[in-house]
């Protein structure tokens, strides 16, 4: 007999809240009942066909004795927002869920803190330990005894080699690659396509040039390579 799903109230009206939505929909224990926000920032009294009711006096509709939260937040000013609403919504009360991906591939001595977001396709060795309010896109190679602090957003396709520690309130951007037996201060911004190789101090930023624009157009370049071609 199929298990009747947990009740859950989505923080959030926009996209990360809609994707929320859809894999705690289709890929979890919980149903998502309704979504709340501030009140400020309701533009709609509905979001999914699910009612969107005020932050402040969600407890009036939805008590926490009955229902479980979940922030949908990315990583706006280092993940401060949503720390900000994740120690909110537990001040009222209410025990913040995660989402692991059934395709997530991980070992079953993984612990894993409140309000995380672990999307598809991660392999996640043994011996890790993820904090509260963490959030991993989908891809990302999480190394054996790995410890992610509290409040980190990881981008997707990341590689974090064995024995690294990272600090709270981190961003690690895509593709970016972390050697072993490091750490990696708090509040640090790791952008796309970084390889670090050493130990990093609180709020330190590292990324990399963007590829050069060639001096040519698509067109011009093309017809450079024709004649490379029949001239080779």
């Amino acid at each position: 007999m199929e298990c009747k799903k947990q009740e859950i109230i989505i923080f959030g009206n926009g996209k990360m809240a809609s994707l929320a939505y859809m894999y705690f929909l289709h890929d979890s224990i919980y149903n998502p009942v309704a979504f709340t926000v501030d009140n400020n920032y309701i533009t709609e009294s509905t979001f999914h066909n699910l009612p969107v009711v005020p932050f402040d006096n969600v407890t009036d509709s939805y008590s926490p004795d009955n229902y479980q939260m979940f922030i949908a937040i990315g990583y706006s000013k280092l993940n401060e927002i949503r720390t900000k609403k994740y120690s909110e919504a537990k001040s009222k009360g209410y025990h913040l869920v995660s989402y692991i991906s059934s395709t997530c591939i991980a070992w079953n001595d993984l612990k894993i803190g409140e309000n995380c977001f672990i999307l598809e396709n991660q392999v996640i060795q043994p011996n890790v330990k993820i904090g509260n309010n963490v959030f991993l896109w989908s891809g990302n190679h999480i190394g054996h005894d790995v410890n992610i602090g509290d409040n980190c957003y990881i981008a997707s396709q990341v590689v974090i080699s064995g024995n690294v520690d990272i600090g709270e309130n981190t961003f690690i951007g895509i593709n970016a690659a972390i050697r072993d037996h490091i750490s990696i201060g708090s509040r640090c911004i790791i952008g796309a396509g970084v390889v670090i190789t050493h130990k990093t101090k609180d709020e330190e930023v590292y990324v990399v040039e963007n590829t050069k624009k060639y001096p040519l157009t698509s067109a011009q370049f093309e017809r450079m390579m024709d004649i490379s071609s029949k001239n080779s």
